[in-house]
């Protein structure tokens, strides 16, 4: 299976959460650590909570 999820902590700056969705969906590292950002901020933090389900459960 090529296309799996893996977190990316070499190029992390947390867990890799967002370095490895970037990896595996062709995303851009960057753009989508603003989508983050933006999701906390608009979100009145359920991505924070998302954030850590996906580093707990993910490698």
């Amino acid at each position: 299976m090529k296309n799996q999820l893996h977190l990316d902590k070499a190029n992390g700056k947390i867990m890799g959460v967002c370095s490895g969705l970037a990896n595996w969906s062709g995303m851009d590292t960057n753009i989508l650590r603003i989508i983050f950002v933006l999701a906390t901020i608009f979100g009145f933090g359920s991505a924070i909570i998302v954030y850590l389900a996906i580093g707990l459960i993910v490698d």
